[in-house]
């Protein structure tokens, strides 16, 4: 059998990954030794796990070790500039040769080109708080309507209106899909229910297969959120998150933190006002969504043999 045929039989589906999280998520080397960890945990199911950037203007799908631990330093100091990354900067970066991480409006649209049909975040952005005064609306949404990639997540993050998060997402036409979530709704990141129900809801990942593969049939176009709660174990108090959210916004509106520089704001002092415990819970659900995803990976590829992406 020809060598090319050997290969072909031995890919593995992809499952995407964004940079975001370790340029601005987590702190050094936590950051470094969760992308190890995110990988074992894809491989695990018999995917393989694809972490975009913009590395010195060149677009990456898939990181070395040295380019991981490079995005990963972005705020030790003296590090090297690395710019947060949504899908309107993907050009400019790469005509000006910059270095930038992904968020997932970003890591949806290289995704889409790179035809890797799942993808594994945290909790997608959305509408934020006070939006009717700041108009502050994620790129993340407007991608979701326009990219052909599946986004597992533990819905979107809780710093948001999840309520107006949900109507965006109606509004332009994106499903939700909730797994395992006929109790409990829609999830809100740190804890596994918002209150808000989903019309979508289903238990094993081979239905979710197909119902993935019928939705492309009719919007070839269209991505679909995957919403996946938290595991139980390490979900938060929501009267302590919520509590820790009104304080972090509060703080942000004092010292006129917004547009890019306002996630990582909130989800910092989140850390600090929770103790460390949202940053255990955010890797936990991470690495929850991307068990997920690379089951979901796998389960597309043998719907569709001939496409392993």
């Amino acid at each position: 059998m020809p060598v090319t045929r050997l290969k072909e039989q031995r890919r593995r589906p992809s499952v995407a990954l964004e940079s975001t999280i370790y340029a601005f998520g987590l702190p050094y080397p936590s950051n470094v030794e969760l992308g190890w960890k995110l990988a074992r945990t894809i491989a695990a199911t018999g995917a393989e796990a694809k972490t975009f950037a913009v590395i010195d203007g060149d677009l990456k799908v898939g990181l070395s070790d040295d380019e991981l631990d490079r995005i990963s330093r972005a705020q030790e100091p003296g590090a090297d500039t690395v710019l947060k990354l949504n899908a309107s900067d993907l050009g400019p970066a790469m005509a000006l040769g910059m270095t930038g991480a992904t968020t997932v409006s970003a890591t949806m649209a290289l995704a889409a080109g790179a035809k890797v049909r799942v993808f594994a975040t945290g909790g997608i952005g959305g509408v934020h708080r006070g939006a009717n005064e700041t108009f502050d609306e994620s790129q993340d949404l407007t991608a979701l309507a326009r990219y052909p990639v599946a986004v597992v997540s533990a819905g979107a993050k809780a710093i948001l209106d999840l309520a107006l998060t949900l109507e965006r997402l109606e509004t332009l036409g994106v499903p939700v899909i909730g797994y395992r979530t006929r109790e409990t709704g829609f999830p809100a990141f740190y804890t596994r229910s918002s209150g808000l129900p989903l019309a979508l809801s289903v238990d094993d990942v081979p239905t979710l297969a197909r119902v993935l593969r019928a939705h492309w049939r009719i919007h070839p176009s269209v991505g679909v959120l995957i919403a996946n709660p938290i595991p139980e174990e390490f979900a938060l108090d929501p009267a302590v998150i919520e509590a820790g959210i009104g304080l972090a916004l509060a703080e942000a509106r004092e010292k006129g933190v917004r547009g890019k520089a306002l996630t990582p704001f909130l989800l910092k002092r989140l850390d600090q006002l929770t103790d460390g415990r949202s940053v255990e819970a955010n890797v936990a659900l991470i690495e929850n969504n991307a068990r997920l995803a690379g089951d979901l990976a796998v389960a597309l590829a043998e719907l569709d043999p001939e496409d392993k992406t």
